[in-house]
């Protein structure tokens, strides 16, 4: 990822209603969620919804796939993966103890016990 990719995502995540909206998507990874579904759950109607989730599209971070008539949608793990890379690949300046409380968080949240659905 490069800066200007990075600034993309960073820009679509910045409105509360598509991070929402991926945040929803990264809890119910690997399946997705058909977007009238988003929209039900976000309360939030599909038109709007539909505009958020092409902002997020571009910007790398969730994929679509048509599922006879409705689109699931699903996050990019891999879009995610790469911003996180991007924000963090500097953080330790050659000392990883640095950054070793922020991989433990994530690692904990990763837990099933600690893992929430919408």
């Amino acid at each position: 990822m490069d800066q200007s990719d990075a600034l993309l995502a960073l820009a679509a995540l910045a409105q509360p209603t598509r991070l929402d909206a991926f945040r929803l998507l990264v809890r119910h990874e690997p399946e997705g969620l058909p977007a009238g579904e988003i929209s039900r759950l976000l309360d939030v109607p599909q038109n709007t919804m539909s505009t958020h989730l092409a902002h997020l599209s571009r910007a790398g971070l969730v994929k679509s796939e048509r599922h006879s008539r409705s689109i699931v949608y699903r996050a990019s793990l891999e879009g995610l993966r790469a911003l996180t890379v991007f924000m963090l690949k500097d953080c330790c300046g050659g000392s990883p103890e640095i950054c070793t409380p922020i991989i433990n968080e994530i690692k904990k949240s990763c837990s099933p016990k600690e893992r929430r659905r919408a």
